[in-house]
């Protein structure tokens, strides 16, 4: 009888091996990569509503990032031996995106620069962890008692990311000079002042939860304030000695990122991760100068129409006259947030589809704003509970000028990156897709296209904030020509910044802080006007096809539909919206 059974059981395995379809076999790998994804990022698996992982935080030693691209290989090796011949349309762009995911970050794991240089001058480890309760959910006793074990981890968080830099220090693998003026206010300004002022605390200034008792609720927040002075505070001082006397003292003189050991092979990566594409470093240069060239004219134009004998008179004017400046923080704040509002009711005529989740405003916490970037948005989770935020800079009033708010809401928060994101969280994709794909090249050139999408909206309604836009845009093609000049020609910070202010209407804070987050963070900046002029091409493509058949809404949810995608899967999706379009 055993031998019938066993038998009956060979003969039973080669059928249910031959009925596991490719996509039957596609979608155990993208469920599998998302759970071992989960388990080694375990503050998004907190924010995706899986709780198992309370308890941790990431791991960012160099054994476990080798540990970590090793079985990304294997992920990756599974994937290219499904053939697509079996695959489905869909299934098919499920495979190419999360391939592309994968060899993205083995590439990146195989160059010393991208492994040693934890930080730049837009974001670094310590950063991070400060506003790690800004991605977290916050009802119950249980999420409380979550935070505060993972505050009392950032020891050895820490502690590997100073060994790392340590190490980095002794391979020559640093930021330029140029660049670190002001970092060291970025990690002691995190803790500054007392426990309850700081970043840390703000869980605790919320609606106490009902399952806490007011007697427990006190002394956990007298726990938190005794981990963020006892622990936190500690640890802050270790990394703001270590880069004081060890790194400061040995950053590079160097602002290009070749100049590093196997730097321009780094920044060669760097270039095709963050463009989607394959142009070289000369050919980015070049579209750069003639996008300047372009937009320059009309910035001349409005110049003329607003009555200046030239360009640099009107932005000399923009620039020095107080009244286009706040006063206050909370003036500039009340101007972001009505121009936010007046776009929120403009969006149902541009697209058919909009996303739930809604997004709120907030500063830029003090301690990071000198240093940072006019503005910057933050993703929600809906499963946590928690919404998306238009981020606005509120130091430096008099370099924050009332006229680029409406092309910088337009990118930020709405119909930019809020609009864009947010549905993405909510489209019927894998989770891999929903809340892990974010191509610089789609993500930040759809923002750009939002920002010439609100020409049509009407948003630009006086000569100033329409050359906001157009600055803003310049700004965008400047990038082209300065990183391209930096890492691959050999320009350094002075002949960038001098570049951008004779081309762009930006503020000389803005423009310092835009050059310093191109030299220590190469090749990101490219992949916003070049996604932009991709997305402006596809659209001129289905325009031309469709004649009056063609429908901006229609196209809009085409473009989003589908989320973050590399360029080339975005132009393949197009075409065949386009031709179904036709065929209606």
């Amino acid at each position: 009888m055993r031998k019938i059974l066993s038998l009956l059981l060979m003969a039973a395995a080669p059928m249910t091996a031959q009925a596991q379809t490719a996509h039957d076999v596609l979608a155990q790998v993208i469920s599998d990569h998302w759970a071992w994804y989960l388990s080694t990022h375990p503050l998004e698996a907190t924010s995706q509503g899986v709780r198992r992982y309370d308890d941790r935080i990431s791991d960012i030693s160099l054994a476990a990032r080798d540990a970590a691209a090793e079985k990304e290989k294997g992920f990756a090796a599974r994937l290219e031996a499904i053939s697509a011949d079996g695959l489905s349309d869909a299934d098919r762009v499920d495979r190419d995106v999360l391939l592309w995911m994968l060899r993205e970050d083995i590439d990146a794991n195989r160059h010393m620069a991208d492994r040693l240089m934890l930080f730049t001058s837009y974001y670094g480890w310590h950063q991070g962890f400060s506003g790690m309760g800004d991605g977290l959910p916050f009802y119950n006793r249980a999420d409380y008692e979550s935070y505060l074990k993972r505050l009392a981890l950032y020891p050895k968080l820490n502690g590997d990311a100073m060994a790392i830099t340590r190490q980095a220090i002794r391979g020559g693998y640093v930021q330029p000079c140029s660049v670190l003026g002001s970092y060291a206010k970025t990690i002691s300004g995190i803790v500054a002042g007392a426990p309850q002022d700081t970043r840390f605390f703000e869980p605790f200034k919320r609606t106490r939860p009902r399952d806490i008792g007011e007697a427990d609720w006190t002394a956990m927040q007298a726990r938190a304030t005794a981990i963020i002075r006892d622990v936190l505070t500690p640890e802050y001082g270790k990394w703001h000695d270590l880069f004081v006397q060890d790194y400061l003292p040995h950053c590079r003189k160097s602002d290009s990122a070749s100049a590093l050991p196997g730097g321009a092979a780094w920044y060669a990566s760097r270039v095709k991760a963050h463009t989607t594409t394959d142009l070289t470093p000369d050919q980015i240069h070049a579209i750069g100068l003639s996008e300047v060239a372009r937009i320059g004219k009309r910035m001349d134009d409005i110049a003329a129409q607003a009555g200046y004998v030239d360009r640099a008179a009107f932005i000399r004017h923009l620039r020095t006259d107080p009244a286009y400046y706040a006063r206050t923080p909370e003036e500039l704040l009340r101007a972001a947030a009505r121009q936010a509002k007046t776009i929120d009711g403009l969006l149902p005529r541009y697209f058919g589809t909009l996303p739930r989740l809604p997004y709120g405003l907030k500063p830029i916490p003090a301690a990071e704003a000198e240093g940072t970037t006019t503005a910057y948005y933050g993703p929600g989770a809906p499963e946590a509970g928690i919404s998306g935020t238009y981020w606005v800079n509120t130091s430096k009033l008099d370099q924050r000028p009332l006229w680029e708010l409406p092309a910088l809401t337009a990118h930020e928060a709405v119909p930019g990156h809020h609009n864009q994101i947010a549905l993405q969280q909510e489209l019927p994709l894998p989770p891999f897709r929903k809340y892990l794909a974010g191509f610089t090249a789609y993500v930040e050139g759809w923002a750009l296209y939002t920002e010439y999408l609100g020409e049509e909206m009407g948003l630009y309604d006086t000569p100033e904030k329409m050359m906001g836009r157009l600055s803003y845009e310049m700004w965008r093609a400047c990038r082209l020509v300065v990183d391209t000049g930096i890492h691959a020609k050999g320009w350094d910070k002075a002949k960038a910044v001098a570049f951008m202010k004779a081309n762009s209407a930006l503020t000389d804070a803005n423009i310092n802080a835009e050059v310093n987050r191109y030299i220590s963070w190469p090749g990101q900046a490219l992949g916003y006007k070049l996604g932009e002029i991709r997305i402006r091409e596809l659209r001129a493509r289905a325009e031309k096809e469709l004649g009056a058949k063609f429908d901006l809404r229609r196209f809009h949810d085409a473009v989003l539909s589908q989320g973050a995608v590399p360029l080339t899967v975005l132009e393949s999706q197009i075409d065949g919206w386009i031709a179904t379009e036709k065929a209606r």
